[in-house]
């Protein structure tokens, strides 16, 4: 009897382990096929306690970098790679960051897929271009430059009608632009037609400052589009619209519909952006007219405005001037200033190195003025003061206090130049515990990189970011100074500038000794929920970031 009662108990226990093995696995295995197998791992049972809490993760100081090293199998720290890489960048100029192709993958279903795309054809772009430099040799005489440059960059350019027609609607810029510089159209836009497939009248012409073509079969940039809508837009009331586009992507446009900028709206050059005209909504009839006359001749009304009627019309004889001014093109319409459109970032007034028109519009005469008589390239050979007191340092034999990237584009030659004679010759730069580069990309001239090319070579201060400068893509050049700073010169604070900044350096150095060695140090801006712009300069469109707020991040 007693054996049996034994062998009864032993059955019910097993029965309720068993019981609570079924529920133990019912319940965990949901749990990770959830969660995945990876995330049951020793490492979250051998986890200290002391370092799951927040406040001893923010109270402990950086780590310092060891000295010495771990063990024989462990890879030397980055300052000893110092004299290895030293050997490459001695002779070379090019950055060693790497592109990983799989990181910027455009097939990739995310919210980056315009920018990896953008970053991936550039660095493709320009490496190609940079190799194609470099395996052909180009040469440049400046001689003959200097010679011929009143031949290759004229003062003025005219063409008539029929000269206009034979260019295919091009008019040539050979130099591009430069502050002053304006250009005269003399047409007459066509009468009405209907558009293909609709019966709805239809005129417009379009007039665009376009660039070099940076990739094989895309448009080349418009650095300046003007739209003047006579009839056909979808509001039925003309239009003239302004905008950009780079790589086939649109910018923001600039729509004027009759009303006059508002007071509080930046001006260009003190200029409104869009000039008032008469619309049809106004009611101009001969009774207000009438009224209008009355109120002069009485003379109720000290100070009258003018209304004018928009600029163009069918049939009808037009003198436009497109000027460029400081802060951007202005476009006079007969005389009378109709609409300025502000310069965009990235884009420079040499880029323009044609003008087309396009459309409804029969034009009698094309004339520029006022151009530049030299090209970028040309003025730089000629500027180019070879003196070896205006050479850079060579890489130091040791790790460095302060490395300080320069952000430069490739015909910032002048802004280059006046860094080199200015702060740059400052002791601390001279004596090299003060390291200073210009990180620069690829031009898409290739006349500019064969300049480029000689004045790295010459001057030692340049190291080349292989891909097509683009201004979305300046964050390579961010990370090309990290990568050169922490792994080239071993530098222990890293600082980012651009080309028309004036450096205090002993300011800086005096900044960084006040901060203890075992902490991390940093000086810029740390922004906080800070809500993405979606008009002005620097829009971003809410394809590209969708959400109400930003994440932190730093900006200088």
């Amino acid at each position: 009897m007693f054996i049996s009662l034994t062998k009864q108990r032993f059955v019910q226990i097993l029965i309720i382990v068993g019981f609570l093995y079924i529920v133990l696995v019912s319940v965990e295995i949901p749990f990770v096929f959830l969660t995945g197998f990876s995330s049951l791992s020793q490492e979250s049972l051998t986890r200290l306690p002391g370092l799951s809490r927040e406040v001893n993760v923010q109270e402990k100081d950086s780590p310092i970098r060891p000295l010495n090293w771990v063990s024989k199998s462990s890879p030397p720290p980055v300052q000893f790679l110092h004299h290895r890489r030293q050997l490459k960048y001695q002779g070379g100029f090019i950055s060693n960051l790497s592109f990983d192709a799989k990181t910027f993958d455009p097939t990739t279903k995310d919210r980056s897929l315009e920018l990896h795309m953008s970053a991936k054809v550039a660095w493709e772009l320009g490496r190609k271009l940079w190799e194609e430099l470099e395996s052909r040799n180009f040469v440049i005489d400046s001689t003959e430059n200097v010679n011929n440059g009143s031949e290759r960059c004229p003062h003025l350019v005219s063409l008539s009608a029929s000269e206009f027609l034979d260019h295919g609607n091009v008019m040539e810029l050979p130099c591009g632009l430069t502050l002053g510089s304006y250009v005269t159209v003399v047409g007459k836009p066509r009468g009405t037609h209907p558009r293909t497939k609709s019966k709805v009248a239809f005129s417009q012409f379009i007039m665009e400052l376009q660039g070099l073509r940076t990739v094989d079969g895309e448009e080349p940039p418009r650095i300046l589009h003007f739209n003047p809508r006579l009839k056909g837009d979808w509001n039925r009331k003309p239009v003239i619209e302004l905008n950009t586009c780079f790589r086939m992507q649109w910018g923001s446009a600039l729509l004027c519909e009759g009303w006059k900028s508002e007071a509080y709206d930046e001006t260009v050059d003190g200029e409104v952006k869009c000039e008032k005209w008469i619309r049809d909504d106004n009611n101009f009839s001969d009774e207000s007219k009438l009224t209008w006359w009355l109120q002069r001749l009485v003379g109720q009304k000290k100070s009258l405005t003018v209304n004018w009627p928009f600029p163009f019309a069918e049939n009808k004889l037009f003198v436009l001037t497109l000027s460029a001014g400081m802060e951007g093109y202005h476009v006079n319409v007969d005389g009378r200033h109709i609409t300025s459109f502000p310069y965009r970032t990235g884009y420079t007034l040499e880029d323009a190195i044609g003008l087309t028109l396009n459309g409804d519009i029969d034009v009698h005469a094309v004339f520029a003025s006022s151009l530049p008589t030299s090209h970028p390239s040309d003025a730089t050979q000629k500027n180019l003061e070879m003196s070896n007191q205006w050479k850079a340092p060579p890489l130091p034999g040791q790790p460095v206090d302060l490395f300080i990237g320069i952000l430069s584009a490739g015909n910032h030659f002048a802004e280059r130049m006046a860094i080199r004679k200015s702060w740059m010759q400052h002791n601390l730069v001279k004596s090299s515990i003060v390291h200073v580069r210009f990180f620069v990309a690829v031009h898409p001239r290739k006349e500019v990189n064969v300049e480029l090319k000689n004045e790295a070579e010459f001057f030692g201060d340049i190291v080349i970011v292989p891909y097509m400068d683009n201004y979305d893509l300046v964050v390579l050049k961010t990370v090309a100074i990290c990568e050169y700073g922490a792994r080239t010169v071993s530098a222990k604070f890293i600082m980012k500038c651009d080309d028309d900044t004036f450096v205090r350096v002993d300011a800086v150095m005096n900044e960084a000794k006040k901060v203890n060695g075992d902490r991390s140090f940093y000086i810029g801006n740390i922004n906080y929920y800070h809500k993405p712009l979606r008009f002005g300069k620097w829009a971003v469109t809410y394809e590209n970031f969708c959400y109400w707020y930003m994440v932190i991040y730093a900006n200088a």
